[in-house]
């Protein structure tokens, strides 16, 4: 497996979302669906769904290089959940 990194930021959301790491790597490596960031090409949106958080969609923002996953942003996602 893929070393995963958090940025700056990334952690920063761990602790003001109350978004558990244990999750953010659990959907960046094992996504339920991806789609790629329309804005930046090098960053790849993955989702995967948290039932343990009823259900709501969690959507992570990596960047993959032949060494490492880098999550430079998650949150649980509104929309997401609504196209389920």
């Amino acid at each position: 497996m893929k070393k995963v990194v958090f940025t700056r930021h990334t952690e920063d959301a761990i602790r003001e979302r109350g978004i558990d790491a244990e999750r953010m790597v659990r959907a960046a490596v094992d996504a339920e669906r991806t789609k790629p960031d329309p804005d930046r090409p090098c960053i790849e949106r993955r989702f995967r769904s948290m039932p343990e958080r009823g259900d709501r969609v969690l959507r992570v923002a990596c960047f993959e290089t032949d060494d490492e996953i880098r999550i430079v942003t998650a949150f649980f996602d509104r929309h997401a959940r609504r196209q389920q």
